[in-house]
């Protein structure tokens, strides 16, 4: 499930988005700037972008049913990835589009003022959302870097509206410069060099979102600290004897799956091993919420509440092999 503060952070991304988005076409059909149409078109892919994420978390935060026994958590990771094939697609390839026809084709700007308005409530707009995807993400960061925490994290959507919220506002400054130097020095191609500018921004920030989704959607591991943890918990128990690497997989931000094969003292009886599976589990759930389904093996033999009751009588005979 993803932390309220990402949902305040979207919530607040799509309100700013919106409320720009018209008075930029209005500014951009007034003045002719193609900077000024490629922030619309840019603030527009990123309202429905927001809603796509919300529609994603919504969709994560199913239950597991027969269909899909560990739950709907990759949900949140296909939606993201969508996110930012659109962020690339329609928000950088039309950006470049619109600044190649204008470096080809320039127009002559008419007065910029209307434009400078905009860009100006715009900033405030896109700087309100940028400081709640910031307060987000900082609180998930910890003591990590920037670039650490984002390979780390395992809810994309702490920096997916950061990362769009920055391009936003460094699109905006871009727009800015590209319309006042190319007012200034009455060099209109400027005004689609700006636009060119501008979807490479989004090109990037749609990369590096594909990239990080596209990894937690084919399945990573808990963080190192995690499996450590789970490591020291199961070694902590005399009974076990030797335990193999965990092994995890993440199917949501806040749920993860354990497997871990167990060698316990041959002189344990079934009773002895369920009642230390069950301790371990207990343990382990204990310090490790999100660790929601945990699957440990023993000889071969997989020692789970369940199925321990259904093969007692097996595993009482293999005890002490």
């Amino acid at each position: 499930m993803a932390a309220s503060g990402s949902k305040l952070a979207i919530y607040g991304a799509i309100v700013g988005n919106f409320l720009i988005c018209i008075t930029k076409f209005i500014a951009a059909g007034l003045t002719g700037s193609s900077a000024m149409l490629t922030e619309g078109i840019h603030s527009l892919v990123d309202t429905g972008n927001g809603g796509l994420l919300l529609f994603g978390i919504h969709r994560s935060e199913r239950i597991p049913d027969e269909k899909h026994p560990f739950g709907y958590g990759p949900e949140l990771y296909f939606w993201t990835l969508i996110v930012g094939i659109l962020i690339f697609g329609i928000g950088g390839g039309i950006s470049v589009y619109e600044g190649i026809l204008h470096v080809l084709h320039p127009i002559e700007l008419s007065d910029p003022t209307v434009n400078y308005i905009v860009l100006g409530l715009a900033v405030i707009f896109e700087g309100a959302a940028w400081y709640l995807a910031l307060k987000g993400f900082l609180v998930a960061k910890g003591n990590n870097s920037v670039w650490k925490a984002v390979k780390e994290s395992k809810d994309p959507t702490t920096f997916a509206v950061l990362f769009e919220d920055s391009a936003a506002l460094l699109g905006l400054i871009v727009a800015f410069l590209g319309i006042f130097i190319g007012h200034l020095l009455e060099i209109p191609v400027l005004d689609g060099v700006a636009s060119i500018c501008i979807g490479l921004i989004l090109a990037a920030v749609a990369f590096v979102l594909i990239y990080e989704s596209h990894g937690l959607l084919i399945g990573e591991s808990a963080s190192p600290e995690i499996v450590e943890g789970v490591r020291q918990i199961v070694n902590s128990y005399p009974e076990v004897q030797r335990a193999k690497s965990p092994l995890t997989l993440h199917f949501g931000p806040n749920q993860i799956l354990l497997a871990m094969d167990l060698q316990f003292l041959d002189s344990l009886g079934s009773d002895q091993i369920e009642s230390t599976i069950d301790r371990i589990e207990s343990e382990i759930r204990k310090k490790y919420p999100e660790i929601r389904n945990i699957f440990l093996e023993a000889d071969a033999i997989l020692i789970s509440r369940r199925t321990l009751k259904l093969e007692k009588s097996s595993q009482t005979n293999n005890s002490s092999s």
